[in-house]
């Protein structure tokens, strides 16, 4: 670890040369991924019972008729306003066409500019200070940037694969037209999973390689280079953070609420080195899905 702290040091000119604007590109990105993801939400509140979408959700039934209702009328006004009589911005129609699945691969996809880029900019500034060189501001720029795309592309990737598990579970009606779960099983069994994984070998070396970058590729030239260092460092943070991401499908897809909230444990847990935080979370996950697991044996939950 000493050694690879040793590796971030740089001189104090090194974090100014080309990095302002690539911070300022990737500020917009991660505010284009928030916008995309208010305005979805934005449509679905007027016609929609935003308790459907997940713990937290009927906050903003404040904002239309639902508001006040108790749960028979919500279900009842719902039944008929679900989005496969009601086209809401980004929602996909119950019985998926192609343009269905490209909505939902761009709500996947704008969940990570949202959630995962800012996680990143610590990582993309250290390449930045890695990288520097003579050269002048536009090409270390031009580099770190194309480390994002890199980055980004293993996030796409897990857009796809999300995709398609959302696809095969509204199939399965296992996640509702709403992008919620259907049943408090499903809920408990991504709980505990997810729970489970932060103890794992392999979350623990991910994380490792999140809280001290190693750059394979730092001291090689070209834009190909940039590229497959943002492959590598993807990869770390994919196997960090996959885990955490994925109980998006336990509290609902368009759960804002959530959505804040685990970006900011899983930007926490990467830029704060400490042997704590993962396994509160895990010890959290399993909790609160052991929990669901009891109370459905009890005949409290269905």
């Amino acid at each position: 670890m000493t050694s690879a702290v040793e590796r971030l040091e740089t001189p104090p000119h090194a974090s100014v040369r080309g990095w302002p604007w690539v911070l300022a590109c990737l500020v917009g990105l991660t505010f284009a991924g928030w916008l995309y993801l208010s305005l979805m939400v934005a449509d679905m509140i007027s016609v929609m019972d935003m308790t459907e979408a997940g713990p937290g959700m009927g906050v903003f039934n404040a904002f239309n008729i639902y508001h006040g209702l108790p749960a028979e009328a919500r279900a009842a006004i719902a039944a008929l306003c679900l989005p496969t009589s009601v086209a809401t911005f980004g929602m996909p129609a119950e019985t998926w066409a192609a343009v269905d699945v490209a909505k939902v691969f761009l709500m996947w996809l704008m969940m990570t500019l949202a959630m995962m880029l800012p996680s990143a900019i610590p990582m993309l500034k250290a390449y930045t200070r890695s990288i520097d060189k003579p050269s002048g501001n536009a090409r270390n720029g031009i580099e770190t940037l194309l480390a994002a795309v890199g980055y980004l592309t293993i996030w796409a990737g897990y857009a796809v694969v999300a995709t398609g598990a959302q696809w095969l579970l509204t199939l399965t009606s296992a996640v509702t037209p709403m992008m919620a779960p259907a049943s408090m099983a499903f809920v408990a069994t991504i709980l505990v999973a997810a729970g489970a994984y932060q103890f794992t070998r392999a979350k623990k070396a991910c994380l490792i390689r999140c809280w001290y970058p190693r750059f394979a590729f730092a001291d090689r030239k070209g834009v190909v280079a940039a590229y497959k260092e943002g492959l590598v460092q993807g990869w770390a943070c994919l196997g960090c953070c996959w885990a955490i991401m994925t109980v998006m499908f336990a509290v609902g897809l368009m759960n804002v609420i959530w959505i804040v909230v685990l970006g900011v444990l899983m930007a926490l847990e990467k830029t704060l080195p400490n042997n704590w935080l993962h396994v509160l979370i895990g010890i959290f996950f399993l909790g609160w899905g052991f929990a669901l697991i009891a109370l459905m044996q009890a005949g409290l939950m269905y």
